[in-house]
């Protein structure tokens, strides 16, 4: 692959990682779900181009999955778990925004070092994609530790597995029935998590995880 079909390839991934940072800059909820939905938008953008140029149909199934769950489906519903559990709009963070940028951006330089030289004998495209997406996978572990709001974790979760399918998409795809499983486990992965934040908030009053290290051993 050369020319535009390179390029705009590498755009859309490099793109899905600075919105990754664009993640971790973010200390309000609502922001927060906003940039996800834009993630999932820019990811499914991504997969779609590779399915173009790779002349690979079913890749198309996992950009609309991308674009119509992560895009649309999982941010309205992480709107309505805010709003009906009355989450306080800001996020509290384990350290400073300032430090966790600079730890989001030695990670990406990290995974450029690890992910290039060991993947020399694949094409030049397929090689960057893997750093790229080894880069969002590790944004998403930091984003999950660094936020003490149990919401803003899921993100982090839901952004980790954006990277997964990027990394599936970029090394030649993966068997359409992976996919489907894929996004489905995210799907039952969401669910399940909405109904322990609300039991959380109902027995607590709180989903802030730093908050609840403090009932540790408490007796029902």
């Amino acid at each position: 692959m050369h020319g535009l079909a390179f390029d705009i390839a590498h755009l859309l991934s490099g793109g899905l990682v600075l919105i990754s940072l664009m993640l971790l800059y973010q200390v309000r909820l609502y922001s927060l779900i906003n940039v996800f939905a834009a993630h999932a938008v820019v990811l499914g953008l991504a997969v779609a181009w590779q399915a173009f140029v790779q002349s690979a149909p079913h890749l198309y199934v996992t950009a609309l999955i991308a674009l119509l769950f992560k895009g649309v489906v999982i941010p309205v519903v992480l709107y309505r778990m805010v709003q009906r559990l009355g989450i306080h709009r800001q996020i509290e963070t384990v350290v400073g925004v300032g430090l966790t940028m600079l730890c989001g951006i030695g990670l990406v330089a990290l995974s450029i070092m690890v992910m290039l030289p060991i993947t020399e004998a694949a094409d030049v495209l397929t090689r960057e994609d893997l750093a790229f997406a080894l880069s969002v996978v590790l944004l998403g572990l930091l984003l999950m530790v660094s936020r003490r709001n149990a919401v803003g974790q899921v993100v982090g979760f839901m952004s980790l597995e954006n990277g997964l399918i990027l990394a599936a998409a970029g090394a030649k795809g993966m068997p359409l029935v992976v996919e489907i499983s894929v996004a489905f486990s995210v799907l039952i992965a969401l669910i399940v998590i909405g109904i322990f934040l609300f039991r959380i908030r109902e027995r607590f009053d709180t989903v802030d995880v730093h908050v609840l290290d403090g009932f540790r051993g408490e007796q029902p």
